[in-house]
């Protein structure tokens, strides 16, 4: 019998890529959305292209001193985690990120710090999100690699393919699309679907051609940190 999971895997895109439309309710969102903006403003990190928060607990490479994620957090953590994904592991941390019409993130990966599988609500507006090879995929004649400065220009040549995040939608991302390849969001006010776009057939009213402006969107990347420190091993004592 085919899961709901497997039923979510994006067929026309290289492995992994998950998406569930309509994974939470239009209630739920605007519950969510109002979790988010009624969090304490020492809450936010403001960066020169997004405002975040951050739940769970700080990752470091050293590990993670945890803290609890708040209960509207916590039922999105199980719910995923009953998808199978992540094996037996409940989501331990949520980076909540501001997107506003024309802002976006660089292509870069998430890095070791977390078991390797992404989750990522979508609340408020869509968004396309792009896949990459990596940097350093790209070599010149004699093997070795070109310079980075040029190459972290050249996105358009290791472009792989585009996922619509619609609004309420879930992606997950695993394997080689997680660990090894980039993922980046352009900076623009609005999107046009071409046919890079991997999961249109997903997209109930959505077609090829389409042109979607972007409103305020607010992301909930559900993420686990399989290592925990207690904090006094990760302080130390004090001198």
């Amino acid at each position: 019998m085919e899961t709901l999971i497997d039923d979510a895997l994006v067929s026309k895109a290289p492995p992994s890529l998950y998406y569930i439309p309509e994974f939470i309710s239009k209630e739920e969102e605007a519950y969510l959305l109002k979790q988010v903006y009624d969090a304490p403003k020492p809450k936010w990190t403001q960066l020169s292209n997004r405002r975040l928060q951050n739940w769970g607990g700080l990752p470091h490479p050293k590990g993670m001193i945890p803290e609890d994620l708040p209960q509207w957090l916590k039922v999105y953590a199980e719910k995923i985690a009953g998808l199978g994904l992540f094996e037996d592991k409940v989501p331990n941390h949520v980076l909540v990120n501001e997107y506003l019409p024309g802002q976006g993130i660089m292509p870069h990966e998430d890095g070791p710090l977390y078991y390797p599988t992404v989750s990522t609500i979508s609340l408020g507006s869509h968004t396309l999100l792009d896949f990459y090879r990596p940097i350093t995929d790209t070599q010149s004649d004699d093997n070795t690699n070109i310079d980075l400065e040029v190459s972290k220009t050249s996105f358009e040549d290791r472009f792989l393919c585009s996922m619509l995040l619609e609004r309420r939608s879930l992606i997950l991302v695993r394997d080689d699309m997680y660990k090894v390849n980039l993922h980046g969001i352009a900076e623009r006010k609005e999107d046009i679907i071409s046919d890079n776009v991997v999961n249109v057939y997903k997209c109930d009213g959505v077609q090829t051609g389409d042109k979607l402006e972007r409103t305020t969107r607010v992301s909930l990347t559900i993420r686990y940190v399989p290592k925990i420190l207690k904090a006094k091993l990760f302080l130390g004592k004090k001198r």
